[in-house]
């Protein structure tokens, strides 16, 4: 295969910038939940990080305890040199209180892109106003030395507010040449194949949690199943794929020795791997350089 491979190699989130390993173009760790730290090109970025507890104190006495079933790898104010914070929509595991407001004291001069649907949302639990860059979907960005694109994601739906404005986004994201897609929480919808094929990513970064009727119906929507994952990744054939969104509550979570089996079962599929705490994933980069597909597409 000619393009980038992702390799692995035990290591804990680096609280200050360590950059892309040796040989990788981009190295990225799993903070648990949809979160990840990505270092690449000389930019750190952070993705939809859950670094608190905040879920379980909202959540006490309900049907669905939000009670954590790993601690958190880091703490949110020693992730220090951070360049760029991703959020991908409003729920509290995606745009937390308990870990906004720390990252940015920590980081006086990092940028938050957000949903525009959310961007008082973001400024109430803790994303300095100046700081804010709002992201719409289908448009693009070049923020902190990343190249970005937005796009629509259906957490069960394609949702909108008043204005239009998705309240679901993924993003697409380039740093040393090399691309991921982080899609947020979503499910699989007629168009995503397509928005994917003008801007072929070389790393999936996908929910595989599911959903079900009994969730739907105390509040929770759901994600890709870890099928619908490998449909996806089978029809975009990125370089890898990296499963994530389990393992934090007990509810919402799969059973990851079956998933194992059930990757392992499946010929032909890319390389697709569930995440772990304390590995760091390294993409290396593509022979012969620049990667197939158009530039990104412009606001």
């Amino acid at each position: 295969m000619n393009g980038p491979r992702l390799t692995t190699a035990a290591a804990p989130p680096p609280r200050r910038r360590a950059g892309a390993a040796e040989g990788a173009a981009v190295s990225a760790w799993w903070l648990g939940q949809a979160g990840f730290l990505i270092e690449g090109g000389g930019v750190r970025l952070v993705v939809d990080a859950y670094l608190s507890d905040s879920l379980a104190a909202k959540y006490r006495g309900k049907p669905f305890p939000h009670l954590r079933m790993m601690p958190p790898p880091i703490e949110p104010g020693d992730l220090r040199e951070v360049d760029l914070v991703l959020a991908t929509h409003g729920h509290t595991d995606h745009l937390d209180p308990g870990t906004i407001g720390q990252m940015a004291a920590a980081n006086p001069g990092c940028r938050f892109v957000v949903p525009a649907a959310h961007a008082d949302l973001a400024v109430s639990r803790g994303v300095p106003p100046d700081r804010l860059v709002p992201a719409h979907a289908l448009s693009s960005l070049e923020v902190a030395g990343a190249r970005l694109r937005a796009l629509p994601s259906a957490h069960e739906e394609l949702a909108v507010d008043a204005a239009g404005e998705h309240l679901y986004l993924g993003y697409l994201v380039e740093l040393a040449g090399v691309r991921l897609y982080h899609s947020g929480d979503c499910v699989p919808y007629p168009d995503l194949p397509g928005h994917l094929a003008a801007w072929p990513p070389d790393l999936l970064l996908l929910p595989v949690n599911g959903r079900d009727p009994r969730r739907a119906a105390g509040g929770v929507p759901g994600n890709f199943t870890l099928l619908e994952a490998m449909a996806l990744a089978q029809a975009v054939r990125p370089a890898a794929v990296i499963g994530h969104h389990f393992g934090m509550f007990e509810f919402n979570t799969i059973d990851p020795g079956a998933a194992r089996a059930a990757l392992a079962a499946q010929p032909g599929l890319p390389p697709f791997l569930l995440a772990e705490v304390g590995v760091r994933y390294d993409l290396r980069p593509r022979v012969g350089g620049a990667a197939a597909g158009g530039e990104a597409p412009g606001p």
